[in-house]
């Protein structure tokens, strides 16, 4: 895939730690850590300098054990939790020139629910299960200062068509779907006001093997079709050579590896990214 030169969004020496710090631990000290943890003062590194850019059109896979960071990763990149430390551009925001991460509460939603969306590997994070299906897509384009009813349900409408979802179950609440079928109105909803990124976070853990094939699927058709930038996380490589163009490799809340997809499933580098790509053959 070739580039265009600006990144639709480019993070750099993003950091998320838990706890304050010690002299054993600080800027990168490790001789007094247990995988992320410090030993003397308690401090958990859960992301530590972290640094990648994503690409318009490209999808862009994080890979890693569970506990490696990747999860707190997007909850950053997301405003579901602050930062540390690290800075973080958008294209599509102040033309690239402001860090988002010192952006004020109101822009941060602003940014939210026009220039990003979010999939959560729990439904119920990202859905409000007593709503209708198309209700949480209208809430969504609420948010982002729609308010023509007609034009709202409009959209929702063709949203649930394009994610499989029939229609007659519009009016259906997602407490009534299967997990795959709710992880769809997820998507729907992400993509409501036509952000030029997503973030899906571990979206098809817990679902059966041809649930999950499906939905893989259908994320990859609406990536071609709309041209849209995603992030990818899974602990499961075999979701990572699917649909990611270049992967990152996190572990202890670091990067390890980085680089394009096939490259890391045919030559991985670090012992750990070995592993890994053993596990799937």
């Amino acid at each position: 895939m070739e580039f265009i030169e600006q990144p639709t969004l480019r993070v750099d020496g993003l950091s998320r730690q838990f706890g304050n710090g010690c002299r054993s631990c600080e800027g990168g000290k490790t001789e007094h850590r247990v995988k992320n943890l410090c030993t003397r003062c308690g401090t958990v590194y859960a992301v530590e300098n972290v640094s990648f850019e994503v690409y318009p059109g490209e999808v862009f896979g994080v890979v890693g054990e569970s506990g490696s960071g990747k999860s707190t990763l997007m909850q950053c990149l997301y405003f579901d939790q602050p930062v540390s430390q690290g800075q973080m551009w958008l294209r599509d925001y102040h033309a690239g020139a402001q860090n988002t991460f010192e952006a004020s509460s109101q822009q941060k939603n602003y940014i939210r629910n026009h220039l990003m969306g979010k999939v959560y590997q729990n439904p119920m994070m990202g859905l409000r299960m007593d709503f209708t299906s198309i209700g949480n897509i209208a809430e969504k384009l609420i948010a982002a200062g729609h308010r023509q009813v007609g034009a709202m349900e409009a959209r929702g409408q063709e949203l649930l068509d394009r994610v499989n979802i029939p229609l007659h179950r519009m009016k259906d609440t997602p407490r009534k779907f299967s997990g795959g079928m709710q992880q769809r109105v997820q998507i729907a909803k992400a993509l409501s006001n036509r952000p030029p990124i997503v973030l899906l976070d571990e979206v098809t853990t817990g679902l059966d093997l041809t649930v999950q094939a499906n939905v893989l699927d259908m994320i990859k058709q609406l990536q071609r079709d709309l041209f849209i930038s995603m992030i990818v996380v899974s602990h499961d490589l075999s979701v990572i050579r699917m649909l990611a163009d270049r992967t990152m490799v996190m572990l202890d809340g670091r990067v390890i590896e980085t680089g394009l997809t096939d490259q890391i499933l045919e030559d991985p580098q670090h012992r750990f990214t070995q592993q890994l790509v053993n596990s799937l053959l």
